[in-house]
């Protein structure tokens, strides 16, 4: 989900924007068709799409039954692109009205209810969180033991925050896993292993 960075139009727009560009693969995937916006983005760029009546007519009849999603942070968008910072997950302003983790991630659990509900009421097809979790740079103490009680209260607050979407807000949720240890097997062979970064 992006907020605008500011309540002026044009941010409204391009987060609007960058909103479309992270939909777009599952618009098409549990409407059936190819949404307009995308179409004239393709019109735009002169971009033909090689597909026929057949192909059409099997991409309705074979929707999903289901939209499974990541969900990390929020970003926050600005019209004026040369203003944009480079994070360690997405592009994006630093949002003011949230924490962020070392790694530059926001730490937004409200976000995570908003976009649970965003792309529910959007779909009105059930849900499953398929990674949700914490980069940190951990530290290890003289044993070897990592004190991650910030990961702890990220996971807890966002349990929270989805439990919520739920229980408060009638989202249909199948199921949430988080982000797994063995997601990050490439920082063992990569710059994650020479900065002692872990998940």
């Amino acid at each position: 989900m992006s907020y605008p960075l500011a309540a002026k139009p044009e941010d409204v727009w391009t987060a609007l924007e960058k909103d479309r560009e992270n939909y777009f693969f599952i618009d098409v995937q549990v409407r059936g068709y190819y949404p307009s916006y995308a179409l004239k983005f393709l019109e735009r760029n002169n971009l033909k799409i090689d597909i026929t009546e057949e192909d059409k007519k099997i991409l309705k009849e074979n929707t999903v039954d289901f939209v499974s999603f990541s969900y990390y942070t929020t970003r926050c968008i600005s019209a004026e692109a040369d203003k944009l910072g480079e994070g360690n997950l997405l592009e994006s302003m630093r949002n003011p009205y949230i924490e962020v983790t070392d790694w530059g991630w926001g730490l937004d659990p409200l976000g995570f209810r908003t976009t649970i509900n965003e792309i529910y009421d959007r779909y009105q097809k059930p849900l499953f969180v398929v990674e949700n979790g914490l980069g940190a740079v951990d530290i290890p103490d003289e044993n070897g033991y990592v004190e991650d009680d910030y990961r702890i209260d990220y996971l807890r607050a966002h349990i929270k925050a989805m439990r919520d979407a739920v229980v408060l807000d009638g989202v249909d949720l199948l199921g949430y896993t988080t982000w797994g240890p063995i997601d990050l097997e490439q920082f063992q062979v990569g710059q994650g292993k020479k900065q002692g970064l872990s998940q």
